[in-house]
């Protein structure tokens, strides 16, 4: 076969299966003169854009916004998880701060914008999202707009900028400037309480360990208590079905929330007789 077909065929390939390890090595394609679309699924992380005639819904690198609504118990966990974070005594709070991430971005954009994108997946509660960099109509990077506002931590997928600076490079600016917000109290930071953020961080970290601890003694066998909700289910006891493993499990996670079971085939990995055979196992629990 042709050096240059099978050249074409592996881009092909990466684009399709948008693994974030395949898509580093992926070029960027830029998109001058962007247009921010009204949907109600927006918020500060994740919006969808006309791009030269094309509707994507990206969802930016390196960033993690507060939740802007709570529709699913996944929604809720989140909340306790970035109020603990953030240092918040009201979880509720979260949604308001969200709220306002979404504002800023409406602001932000509003005149056309430029996105760097290699179309990489960004699996979750909306299919079809893909990671990308967004510069505002000032030539300002609009992750690290929002975490110097004070409405996003440093968190979730990156890579290579558009303008040549490296992951790790661009993670450590980032934790910088979110440090900045922190001690200028701004935005969410304002209502932080910094003598209780390390206790509230512990918590949760103590909470996931024993959650995983708890996972792994029952590795290996079916959950005891019936179907399991595929909503709420950590990874580990995703894997405990099986025909689910690691890598199914995470995209199962990623994915959510799942209005009905039927919903996971469109996890990439799940096909009609694998969700045949693990459909006895798993529940949404409204």
């Amino acid at each position: 076969m042709p050096a240059a077909l099978v050249l074409t065929l592996l881009a092909i390939l990466s684009l399709v299966l948008g693994s974030p390890r395949v898509e580093a090595a992926t070029a960027l394609q830029a998109y001058a003169g962007a247009r921010l679309i009204d949907d109600p699924y927006n918020d500060g992380d994740s919006f969808v854009v006309d791009a030269s005639g094309q509707r994507l819904h990206l969802r930016l690198y390196f960033v993690d916004c507060p939740e802007a609504a709570a529709n699913a118990t996944a929604d809720a966990r989140r909340m306790r998880e970035q109020s603990r974070y953030f240092g918040l005594a009201d979880p509720k709070r979260i949604l308001e701060f969200g709220k306002e991430a979404k504002r800023f971005v409406d602001m932000s954009l509003a005149k056309p914008f430029t996105i760097h994108t290699a179309y990489a997946s960004a699996m979750g509660r909306s299919t079809g999202r893909v990671y990308a960099f967004v510069t505002t109509s000032e030539g300002k990077d609009l992750a690290t707009l929002l975490v110097g506002a004070g409405l996003a931590r440093t968190r979730g997928v990156g890579r290579e900028t558009p303008d040549g600076t490296s992951r790790q490079e661009m993670i450590e600016r980032l934790k910088d400037i979110e440090a900045a917000a922190m001690l200028r109290r701004a935005g969410i930071w304002s209502e932080s309480r910094p003598d209780r953020i390390a206790e509230l961080r512990a918590q949760e970290r103590s909470e996931e360990q024993e959650l995983k601890s708890l996972s792994e003694r029952g590795k290996g066998s079916r959950p005891a208590s019936g179907p399991i909700d595929v909503n709420t289910a950590t990874p580990k006891e995703l894997q405990s079905i099986k025909g689910i493993g690691p890598v199914i499990a995470e995209r199962i996670v990623s994915g959510r929330p799942y209005k009905s079971v039927d919903d996971l085939i469109k996890v990439q990995g799940i096909g009609p007789a694998t969700l045949e055979k693990i459909r006895p196992h798993l529940v949404v629990q409204e």
